[in-house]
């Protein structure tokens, strides 16, 4: 079992990588929408598009990489920092499918029929800006427990 350990390591930091990676990409994707407004439908897609099909699917191999590296890796085990990260990546991905992932998908409906100027549309960018900012804070805190693993 030692021998599968580096292995899943590997795979586990492949996918924290890929989707720490494409959710910071969402500020530039939705910065450069914003900036030229025939655009910004394309952009909003674009997120909802890597949020629902290649970020959120690496969280969830983090989740079993993560479960997998604990049950082989002998003396770690699930130490108080993994049981934190655990707790948080539970809360991160129910903030995330609950609230960010519905909001993407009124903002793309309100878009097609309000416009970007709409009360309804500003209203739903900025709780995806708040929402977006408390799942990057969760995901930071849980990046520092995996590399401090205080």
């Amino acid at each position: 079992m030692d021998a599968l350990y580096p292995y899943v390591k590997t795979l586990h930091i492949l996918f924290a990588i890929i989707a720490v990676g494409f959710n910071a990409s969402y500020a530039v994707w939705l910065v450069r929408g914003q900036r030229d407004p025939a655009h910004l439908a394309f952009a909003v897609k674009g997120v909802k598009f890597m949020d629902d099909y290649i970020a959120n699917p690496c969280y969830l191999l983090l989740l079993l990489s993560g479960l997998a590296m604990a049950f082989v890796a002998g003396p770690w085990g699930f130490q108080r920092w993994i049981v934190a990260a655990l707790i948080l990546w539970v809360i991160l991905m129910g903030l995330g499918y609950r609230v960010y992932t519905p909001t993407l998908s009124k903002q793309i409906r309100t878009l097609a029929a309000e416009g970007p100027e709409s009360a309804a549309y500003q209203a739903l960018d900025r709780r995806a800006n708040v929402v977006g900012a408390a799942l990057v804070l969760i995901v930071l805190v849980i990046l520092v427990l995996m590399v401090f693993k205080p």
